[in-house]
């Protein structure tokens, strides 16, 4: 019997992105990753595995995934995923223990599942009715347990809004920003995920909360004396009145403190226009 012919090798699912990269520039959303997901990764029998899905044309967000998510659970392994093969390649030499890179797209061509998946500034390229099917065969590779963290930020990593996105679909959008460099909360809007930053118009829930957010940032001027952080803060519990913001608790003090607010994706998702 003739050997069987080798099958030729299946073309990874997405599009080229534009690879653009800095150094610390996912740091808000890893610090996020290792508080929420870290007991997670803890509970896991065998050593966790994340995945940096796009991670560009370099691989310093992958790296710092690694270094971020082993302060919570040091047996946590990385794997950066590119469609581009000459990242790839470049990326290779910073292979070690815990950290190798893979030649991929959507359909995350690992082995296991992973328990996090990260992909951080790219479906904005993507059209807005792409979406669901890219969330829906992403959380389709999640490992029981996992999450999916998929948003967008500004080219130093000031400005983060991302969606935390389980086996069954959207949970949160998580806000984040250097609150220094804030003038207003709806400056964030810029930075909106794929999924919601065309819905940030009139009678859409995002824009209403965009819109609720900066009137309570306004009604909290009288503590900019204190600084930002104590602006931030009053701010979020006014908002938290009418908005259903997740960890309202210490540990929300403490997210809140980082400069985040976290709100349930139901009170956000978009309506039908």
């Amino acid at each position: 019997m003739p050997p069987r012919p080798t099958p030729p090798p299946t073309r990874p699912v997405g599009a080229v992105t534009r690879g653009t990269t800095n150094p610390n520039r996912l740091r808000r959303m890893d610090r996020w990753i290792a508080a929420v997901h870290g007991p997670a990764l803890r509970r896991s029998d065998a050593a966790p595995v994340a995945v940096d899905l796009g991670y560009g044309a370099a691989p310093w967000t992958a790296v710092e995934l690694m270094q971020r998510l082993r302060t919570a659970e040091p047996r946590t392994e990385v794997v950066g995923i590119e469609i581009e093969p000459a990242r790839v390649a470049a990326a290779r030499p910073y292979e070690r223990e815990g950290l190798r890179f893979v030649h991929g797209g959507f359909e995350v061509p690992l082995p296991q599942r992973p328990l996090l998946i990260r992909a951080a500034n790219v479906l904005r390229q993507y059209d807005e009715d792409e979406v669901a099917a890219v969330w829906q065969r992403l959380c389709a590779r999640l490992a029981p347990g996992g999450l999916l963290v998929e948003g967008t930020c500004d080219e130093i990593g000031r400005r983060h809004v991302w969606v935390a996105l389980g086996p069954e679909g959207p949970r949160t959008v998580t806000f984040a920003t250097r609150l220094g460099a804030l003038d207003r909360p709806s400056d964030l809007a810029e930075r909106l995920p794929k999924a919601l930053i065309h819905r940030n118009v009139p009678g859409e829930p995002v824009h209403t909360f965009l819109r609720d957010f900066d009137r309570a940032w306004a009604a909290a001027a009288p503590y900019a004396s204190l600084g930002a952080r104590q602006r931030w803060l009053r701010t979020v519990r006014d908002l938290s009145a009418d908005w259903p913001l997740t960890g309202t608790g210490s540990d929300g003090l403490r997210r809140w403190r980082q400069g985040e607010v976290t709100v349930n994706w139901s009170a956000l998702a978009p309506g039908l226009r």
